[in-house]
């Protein structure tokens, strides 16, 4: 059996995949190992320095190899549901209340079994801008809203320097629970959870939508691409206008990228007819 791995590598690892997965790289495959090379290995004159090169001449190859192999492939993206009438501005709040007495004690999935609070949104439901993340983490979970930990107060100062105020835009997430240990959610989780956030963008019906990071840009356009593929330029979604860029806290992990978040929010800026506020 092998030993457990050691914590430091494991919490290197766990940043590593975070780091790929806020670029939109999410598929990791791991192809099983077929026997006959372990016991080649098991075999081989192991004291000599390095394998001989007979041993990997001679073997016969492996009847599972690489080349026979195929990858499952993934799941499609469900199709989101068909765009509802839209609201009268003053009824708006109401419809979307209705959404989340809709939603309720919800235990449609498994992330119901370890939150502690339901994260429906935050923000004026006739907002011109909506913000749509991946899902709540620990201080999220604690506080019942979206974006009021460390990534949240990055993204207030994104809102800020966008001439706005927190109150005057519309945020929400893929999912409304938090995943255990504030992993990706599971295709599952948010193809369950999703629908709700499409009701609440029908009824907002802001002008431009930002998505944050690769989760909410995927489960949003209904397509797996990198985050590369789908920044720096304006998708149609339902009627509004949706923008990619990174997820703040990508942005806590890389301050690099700050410049290119800010570049496509000059686009969201654009598109709504803002001008960054003068600095004093």
């Amino acid at each position: 059996m092998p030993g457990a791995i050691d914590p430091s590598i494991r919490e290197a690892l766990i940043a590593r995949l975070r780091f790929y997965r806020d670029l939109g790289l999410t598929d990791f495959y791991r192809r099983p190992v077929d026997p006959a090379l372990l016991t080649m290995v098991e075999t081989s004159d192991l004291g000599a320095p390095g394998l001989a090169s007979e041993t990997w001449d001679s073997a016969p190859p492996p009847q599972n190899s690489q080349e026979n192999e195929t990858i499952p492939p993934r799941k499609p993206i469900p199709a989101p549901p068909a765009i509802t009438t839209e609201i009268k501005p003053a009824d708006k709040a109401a419809a979307l209340r209705l959404i989340r007495e809709d939603i309720g004690d919800c235990t449609r999935c498994a992330l119901h079994k370890g939150r502690n609070k339901i994260v429906f949104a935050d923000g004026s439901p006739t907002a011109r801008l909506m913000f749509v993340g991946e899902g709540p983490g620990a201080d999220e979970d604690a506080q019942g809203l979206p974006f009021v930990g460390r990534a949240g107060q990055l993204l207030n100062n994104m809102i800020t320097a966008m001439g706005l105020k927190r109150e005057e835009v519309y945020i929400a997430n893929v999912v409304k629970c938090r995943p255990p240990g504030n992993r990706t959610p599971e295709p599952e989780e948010a193809n369950t959870c999703s629908p709700f956030l499409f009701r609440q963008i029908d009824v907002v019906r802001p002008e431009v939508i930002v998505a944050l990071g690769a989760t909410a840009a995927t489960y949003l356009l209904g397509q797996r691409q990198p985050l590369a593929g789908l920044r720096g330029r304006v998708h149609s979604f339902r009627g509004t206008k949706l923008i990619v860029t990174y997820h703040p806290a990508f942005l806590l992990r890389d301050p690099r990228q700050k410049k290119e978040a800010w570049a496509d929010l000059q686009i969201a800026m654009r598109e709504l007819g803002l001008k960054a506020p003068c600095r004093g």
